[in-house]
């Protein structure tokens, strides 16, 4: 972590996904909240005055209450941002698997939903800022290159499995750290066309609080919104999940709940 800092990279990303011991046992994690700790610790011990800590809902077995505590431990150290997923499953994995074969089984909807909105009005009372879907951040701590993702902005990844977007093209580096060192041969995985860059714009930029700046989405495609994207429009405004506020096109709160389906109107 020194050498990190001392070459001048200035934000860490925790992955904790849980302060109770037994949760991360569960999802398959192999380290403990005393880890995360003593990690944390250190990392601000170095120097660093920007990290983020992801958190994880919805978790087979979670409880409210268990979210709350995570919450509150987290929120105790302070740090500059705070990342809060839904469990999405993945084919093919042990967690898949199991809940497939019905050997553990994930809190219901409802529960899930409720524990969104208590983190967020959570988070809020203690000054975050809920600027994009799953983050939250202090004042002018808001993630610069996720930030940046959802504008389409170009970036690079560097390390073994990271991936890039230049050019309209995404790819990712070699998994394989020996590979990468010796010819890091590139993986394309996504080229776009200008339909797809419109579409990726627009749910894109409705994960975020703000939403859709419709001048910005003109400046960039040379062409209107509505003109391009009305009938998407009017369907969801009608269903009551985004609306036009100020210049902006952002999901409304019931949009919140129900992002997945905003999204794939657009695709």
């Amino acid at each position: 972590m020194k050498k990190y800092y001392h070459i001048g990279i200035n934000r860490l990303s925790l992955g904790l996904q849980a302060t109770n011991n037994n949760l991360l046992k569960s999802i398959g994690r192999i380290h403990t909240y005393e880890d995360f700790l003593t990690i944390y610790k250190s990392a601000r011990e170095v120097g660093f005055k920007n990290i983020n800590v992801d958190l994880m809902l919805g978790l087979p077995t979670q409880t409210l209450e268990d979210l709350q505590q995570s919450l509150e431990n987290i929120v105790n150290l302070k740090p500059e941002h705070i990342s809060v997923y839904s469990l999405i499953l993945e084919e093919g994995t042990v967690l898949y698997n199991k809940v497939s074969k019905k050997e553990i089984s994930l809190p219901e909807e409802n529960l899930e939903r409720k524990m969104y909105w208590y983190t967020k009005k959570n988070l809020e009372e203690k000054n975050y800022i809920h600027y994009e879907i799953s983050n939250f951040s202090l004042k002018n701590y808001e993630s610069i290159h996720n930030t940046d993702c959802w504008k389409q902005k170009e970036y690079i990844g560097i390390g073994a499995g990271a991936s890039s977007f230049l050019d309209g093209k995404r790819y990712s580096n070699s998994l394989l750290i020996e590979e990468y060192i010796n010819n890091n041969k590139k993986t394309i995985e996504e080229i776009l066309d200008d339909k797809s860059k419109k579409q990726e714009y627009v749910i894109l930029g409705l994960r975020t609080l703000k939403g859709i700046n419709i001048q910005e989405f003109y400046n960039k495609f040379n062409i209107d919104f509505f003109q391009e994207f009305n009938k998407e429009y009017e369907k969801l405004f009608n269903l009551g999940l985004i609306i036009l506020d100020n210049g902006y096109i952002k999901l409304t709160n019931k949009g919140l709940d129900f992002a997945n389906i905003v999204w794939e109107e657009f695709v």
